[in-house]
């Protein structure tokens, strides 16, 4: 990360980064990192500011602390009010940045209302079928113990047609970003039963 500004990057590494070790498993630190390491190759392609776009990626999911519900807000709200951004960005920048970090949920029915926004939206849905599978199964292990492994297996199933099926809510905002190819391979796994079972199996 060389472009980043040592300072900032120092401090993100130090106060905010640690953050994530506390959220359930698919939302610590290897997911953080991956990330800003799309957000900061969307933002070189895109000629974005890549100080801000390293920031939102890293401040995305810090809302976690709150709960999943409003984890987007919150994030938006951390940012708004961590002091020691002043020291790197105008107001209006960190305003930006807010708004990129509320308006990264996939679930969100509006589009990203700008490129940061965008850029952290699509930089969060590494669409890798085997982590997909994966850090769906470490959620509902850590948010739902008590479920016996068929259960697990029937909340997996719900969780990937209403997100990622081919009628779920899931947007991406880059047309030709490889994340449009790795979906159609992870809609087929979604779309054939036995195979669906078997990475559950593998991943569970």
């Amino acid at each position: 990360m060389s472009n980043i500004n040592p300072e900032l990057q120092a401090y993100i590494e130090a106060e905010i980064l640690p953050r994530y070790d506390a959220f359930d498993k698919a939302h610590q630190q290897g997911h953080v990192q991956m990330v800003i390491r799309q957000s900061l190759e969307l933002a070189e392609r895109l000629e974005a500011d890549e100080n801000m776009a390293y920031t939102i990626a890293a401040y995305h999911d810090t809302g976690l602390s709150e709960g999943r519900e409003l984890h987007h807000k919150v994030s938006a709200r951390i940012i708004r009010n961590d002091k020691c951004l002043r020291r790197w960005f105008t107001e209006d920048q960190i305003e930006v940045m807010a708004d990129a970090a509320e308006d990264h949920r996939a679930s969100n029915e509006k589009p990203p209302r700008t490129i940061y926004g965008r850029i952290v939206a699509e930089a969060d849905r590494f669409i890798d079928p085997e982590d997909i599978i994966r850090r769906t199964i470490q959620f509902g292990r850590d948010h739902y113990p008590t479920l016996s492994r068929e259960e697990h297996y029937n909340r997996m199933v719900q969780h990937l047609h209403e997100k990622y099926g081919r009628n779920g809510y899931l947007r991406l905002w880059f047309p030709n970003s490889p994340n449009t190819q790795r979906l159609e391979q992870l809609r087929c796994i979604i779309d054939e039963e036995s195979q669906l079972r078997k990475w559950f199996d593998i991943c569970f």
